[in-house]
């Protein structure tokens, strides 16, 4: 999704300054699909008010300049609706524990160990925050989506804590095998 899309979604839900469309992306509802940096929503909702899919209004602020407040318009909805037609890409995965484990080889067990524990306790941690979270109201692809990440959540965790002794045990043989090394 582009961040013209991103931000339609976003004022789908209700009015929000740029800042708070960030902050959707940054620890609200949608952090766990996309990251999105000011230098993308600002020029996105610049571009979507000149093409007639949001408005905003201007609310005064003491000593700092006014706060800009968008709103989608029905334009905007239509334009909403019509890229949510569009194919879904794959999903990509980034993860910097996904990418130190690996290279597991090149760390110490004890901060492999650490590691997992850091990686398990992130994942307990959504999923208690996210079974506090009261759908009543939600639409049904909102608890639909709510469930999944729970589940992936919920799978995550066990298996970190299902496998980490096997991966300790096998990366501390490894690393007392010897080794072979091309002469220098």
């Amino acid at each position: 999704m582009d961040a013209k899309v991103l931000c339609l979604g976003a004022l789908h839900r209700g009015d929000a300054s740029g800042y708070e469309i960030k902050k959707l992306f940054e620890e609200g509802d949608f952090s766990h699909f996309y990251e999105s940096s000011f230098g993308s929503i600002y020029p996105a909702l610049n571009k979507l008010v000149e093409d007639g899919l949001a408005v905003f209004t201007e609310h005064p602020q003491d000593k700092r300049p006014d706060k800009k407040v968008y709103s989608i318009t029905a334009k905007g909805r239509e334009a909403l609706a019509e890229a949510l037609k569009a194919p879904a890409t794959p999903d990509r995965y980034r993860s910097d524990f996904c990418f130190i484990m690996v290279f597991g080889d090149l760390v110490p067990p004890d901060r492999l160990s650490k590691l997992i524990d850091v990686q398990a306790a992130f994942y307990k941690a959504n999923i208690v925050r996210m079974e506090s979270h009261d759908l009543a109201d939600a639409s049904a692809s909102v608890r639909f989506i709510h469930d999944l990440g729970l589940e992936l959540y919920r799978t995550a965790a066990a298996y970190l804590d299902r496998n980490k002794a096997k991966l300790l045990e096998e990366v501390r043989a490894e690393a007392a095998r010897p080794t072979t090394r091309a002469a220098e």
